[in-house]
C-alpha cells in the first residue's frame, strides 16, 4: 500500500474584531440610551459632533492561526518568493490545495494522506505512520510531527510552528507569527512583531501597537492614546472627548468586540480531496479602495512581488478568483467580485503573468468566516470575505 501525506491545510480562527482599517459601512451599536444621550451631546454647548472620516476609533485586529502547512519544496519556494507579502494582519497569506473528485477546489482545511482499512502501521520513504481505524494515529515526515486523538485534540510540529489543539476548543500556536493562545470559552490573545491583542471574550479588548494602545469595554467606552489627537476617549453614553486638553464631542458607542472562536479540531486521517495546488489570498484593502474595482496605486509593489512568485511556480491552471461580503444584492456582489478578478488578472498579465490564467467572480457564494454572529453585523468576519485568491493548480 502506498502512503502519502501532503499537507493539513489552512487551519484558521477567526476572531474577534476587525482588521487595521475599520470599512466605511461600519454599523455604530445603537441602543435607545445611546440615542439619548448622542442628541443631548449633540445640543450640549460647546460639543462637536465627529462626522465620518474625522476621527476614527481603531477597530482591534482579528486574531488568525496560520496555515499549519506540511508540503513540499515547491510550497516552500512559493512561500520565499514572497516572503515580503505574507502578513496575517493585512490578509495575505499562501495555503496548498485541495481538490475533489471533479476537479473543484475544497475550500475546507484537511490531510490528504492514507486510505487504509482498520490500523495501519507503515515504515516507508514517505516516513513512519501509526493509524487506528478510527482515524487516529501518529505520522512522522519530513515536513513535521502530527498526533491526532480520537476527539480530535492533538498537536502539530513542523516549519510553521508548533500547534496545540485541545478537544474543548482551545490552544496555542507557537511559530514566525508570533504566540496565540484561545481558551475555547470567547477569550484570546496574540502577542507578534505588530503588538500585543486581548480579547477578553465579554465583548472587551485591547491591542498595543503601532496605531498606540487601544482599548474596548463591554459597556461601548474605550480609549485610544497615541493617535493623531494623542488621546481619544469614549464614554459608551454617546459622548467622549478628543484631545490632551480635552473637548467634548459626540461619539457613538463602540461595538462590542465579538467573543474569540476555538481552535477547529484536527482533522482525523482520512481522504478529503487530492493536493492540486496552492491559493494565494489577499484581503480587498490591499489592491483595492472600499467598493471600488481599480487597483489602488501604492498596490504596484505588492503586484510585482506576485506576479514574480507566480512565475517561479509550474503550474497547469491558473484562476483569479473574487469574493466579497454578504452586505448588498446578491447581483451586485456577483458583479463586483467579477470586475475585481478581471482587475487583478489584467494587472498581472501587464507584468507578463498569468497570461494563461481565467478571472472568475463568486460574490458572496463562498465565505472563509461569518458574515453576522447571533444576528448582529460581524465586521471582521465580511473583511476576511472580501478578498481576492489566485487558485495555482499544479
Amino acid at each position: 500500500m502506498r502512503v502519502a501525506v501532503v499537507s493539513l491545510a489552512c487551519l484558521s480562527v477567526l476572531v474577534a474584531a476587525c482588521g487595521r482599517d475599520a470599512p466605511a459601512d461600519q454599523p455604530a451599536a445603537a441602543t435607545p440610551e445611546a440615542a439619548a444621550a448622542a442628541t443631548t451631546a449633540a445640543t450640549a454647548p460647546n460639543a462637536e459632533v465627529l462626522t465620518a472620516g474625522s476621527i476614527e476609533f481603531p477597530v482591534i485586529p482579528t486574531i488568525m492561526v496560520p496555515s499549519i502547512v506540511g508540503s513540499g519544496p515547491a510550497q516552500k519556494r512559493l512561500e520565499l518568493s514572497m516572503q515580503s507579502l505574507i502578513d496575517p494582519v493585512a490578509g495575505i497569506s499562501v495555503r496548498p490545495a485541495n481538490c475533489a473528485t471533479d476537479g473543484g477546489l475544497v475550500n475546507e482545511s484537511g490531510f490528504t494522506n492514507v486510505d487504509a482499512q482498520g490500523n495501519l502501521e507503515r515504515v516507508g520513504g514517505h516516513g513512519v505512520f501509526n493509524i487506528g481505524a478510527d482515524g487516529s494515529g501518529q505520522a512522522v515526515t519530513g515536513d513535521g510531527v502530527v498526533e491526532v486523538k480520537p476527539d480530535g485534540s492533538g498537536s502539530v510540529v513542523n516549519d510553521a510552528g508548533t500547534f496545540e489543539v485541545n478537544a474543548d476548543g482551545s490552544g496555542s500556536y507557537v511559530g514566525a507569527h508570533g504566540n496565540i493562545e484561545l481558551d475555547g470559552k470567547g477569550a484570546g490573545s496574540w502577542v507578534g512583531s505588530f503588538g500585543t491583542i486581548e480579547n477578553h471574550g465579554d465583548g472587551s479588548g485591547s491591542w498595543v501597537g503601532g496605531d498606540g494602545n487601544i482599548e474596548i469595554n463591554a459597556d461601548g467606552s474605550g480609549k485610544w492614546i497615541g493617535g493623531p489627537e494623542g488621546i481619544v476617549e469614549n464614554r459608551g453614553d454617546g459622548t467622549g472627548t478628543v484631545g490632551a486638553v480635552p473637548r467634548e464631542v459626540k461619539m457613538a458607542p463602540l461595538p462590542p468586540l465579538p467573543p474569540a472562536g476555538k481552535f477547529p479540531l484536527l482533522d482525523k486521517f482520512k481522504p478529503s480531496g487530492a493536493p492540486c495546488g496552492y491559493v494565494i489570498t489577499l484581503n480587498d484593502k490591499v489592491l483595492f479602495d472600499f467598493d471600488k474595482d481599480v487597483i489602488r496605486p501604492d498596490a504596484g509593489k505588492v503586484l510585482d512581488v506576485l506576479a514574480t512568485a507566480l512565475g517561479k511556480v509550474p503550474s497547469s491552471a491558473m484562476e483569479i478568483r473574487g469574493h466579497t461580503d454578504a452586505k448588498g444584492s446578491d447581483d451586485y456582489n456577483q458583479d463586483l467580485s467579477e470586475r475585481r478578478a478581471q482587475a487583478v488578472l489584467a494587472a498581472l498579465r501587464q507584468r507578463g503573468s498569468a497570461t494563461d490564467a481565467a478571472a472568475r467572480g463568486y460574490g458572496e457564494s463562498q465565505p472563509v468566516a461569518p458574515n453576522e454572529i447571533n444576528g448582529k453585523d460581524n465586521p471582521s468576519g465580511r473583511q476576511l470575505n472580501r478578498r481576492v485568491e489566485i487558485f495555482v493548480r499544479t
